[in-house]
């Protein structure tokens, strides 16, 4: 009997599922740790805080610079190797950084880890499912986000713990193990049977890659995605103070960003039990929506805590469901067969916007406005990426 084809091959729960103990490792073990490992390598390498904060910012802009290589090589069938080979070379990064007596060691580690993040993380394994299952990606993909969203509050305890009891350089060894003996066979194992290249219809996919890089509705799903991740990036580093602006307690200032993680993993269980009793167009239409109307709420909290309450549902809630919009958005409304690629495509911009967001609301805070010059700025991006989506939805090349 002929192997089941990426056509017919029903979703399989095993198989997503220990893809998502991948994400929470990876996740976890180089993204959330790098603000545990900030202060540590600061005092013992002699680095400003700004100095260290570029390390990460290095990361960012490689993960997109590969992104659309890791793409194109996922979509050729070759996701095992892409997958196996990215644990392999988190490992290696990890191990880099535990040996940096330098600000140029340090630097060539993250850019290593970097690398290594743009064939782990969300992009790939989305990928992945997507031509694994191309009836229940959707599924698939909420799923890997429940762990993933878990990282945080997994590893930031475990990750601190070993640098206060190891040391951050062999705290580094044992996060290089996680990798080494954990993600890398889990990757080798369960990908084996990846799905080999699709054979074009001679309707509109036929038409090559650069045809569906230049059409309307991967432009406009690259407004809402690029616009979206620059939101979402900028509030997180300037929260704190921004709180503190509106003239809310110190309690309050600290437990409102600490809740939102929880809340993004809500709207994901939400998703997953919900959504098959509702259009999901209307719910890709609706769900980005969240993000304005928090950030209207925020601003007109002036300290009100209940109204600050409204912001973190609304913003955790949109956050953590509009993770599943834009890794789905592709598949949706543009193309599955080359959907690796064209999201690869997105890897660049939306890592600038990501490392130069935060900076920009920086520079747009005064001490007589305070932030509120660069929230309405993020409240108008918010819109206009909202709109890009309902645009690409009614120009899509694919049926709803």
């Amino acid at each position: 009997m002929p192997p089941l084809t990426a056509t017919t091959r029903p979703l399989d729960r095993r198989l997503v599922g220990w893809l998502s103990l991948g994400q929470l490792v990876t996740w976890g073990s180089v993204f959330y740790t790098f603000a545990l490992l900030m202060e540590p390598v600061e005092r013992e390498l002699g680095l400003t805080r700004a100095q260290s904060s570029l390390a990460f910012s290095i990361a960012l802009l490689a993960e997109g610079a590969l992104a659309w290589p890791v793409g194109r090589w996922i979509d050729r069938g070759h996701e095992r190797a892409v997958m196996t080979g990215g644990s392999l070379l988190v490992a290696a990064g990890l191990l880099l950084h535990s040996v940096a007596h330098s600000a140029a060691g340090f630097y060539a580690a993250w850019l290593v880890l970097g690398a290594a993040l743009s064939a782990t993380l969300y992009a790939p394994v989305f990928a992945v499912v997507t031509r694994r299952f191309p009836d229940d990606f959707r599924k698939a993909i909420i799923t890997l986000t429940f762990l993933g969203g878990l990282a945080s509050t997994v590893f930031i305890p475990l990750s601190a713990w070993l640098i206060q009891a190891l040391g951050w350089r062999h705290a580094l060894w044992v996060l290089a193990a996680f990798h080494l003996f954990l993600c890398a066979p889990l990757h080798a194992v369960l990908l084996r049977d990846a799905p080999p290249p699709r054979v074009h219809a001679p309707d509109h996919a036929a038409a090559g890659l650069s045809t569906y890089l230049r059409s309307p509705p991967f432009l406009l799903i690259g407004v809402f995605v690029i616009g979206m991740m620059g939101v979402t990036a900028a509030l997180p580093a300037h929260m704190v103070s921004l709180l503190r602006e509106s003239g809310l307690s110190e309690a309050w200032v600290i437990a409102l960003p600490a809740s939102i993680g929880a809340i993004q993993v809500l709207g994901r269980l939400l998703l997953y039990f919900f959504e098959h009793r509702f259009d999901l167009h209307l719910a890709n239409r609706l769900i980005p929506c969240l993000i304005p109307l928090g950030l209207v709420t925020l601003l007109a909290a002036g300290g009100h805590p209940a109204l600050a309450l409204v912001f973190v549902a609304f913003y955790g809630l949109g956050n953590g469901m509009m993770t599943i919009v834009k890794g789905t958005a592709i598949a949706q409304y543009v193309n599955r067969d080359h959907v690796a690629a064209l999201n690869g495509a997105l890897g660049l911009p939306s890592a600038l916007a990501r490392a130069l967001a935060p900076l920009l609301l920086g520079l747009l805070w005064s001490q007589q406005a305070g932030y509120s010059w660069g929230l309405w700025l993020l409240l108008a991006m918010s819109v206009v990426s909202a709109l890009a989506l309902l645009l690409a939805q009614r120009r899509s090349l694919l049926p709803l």
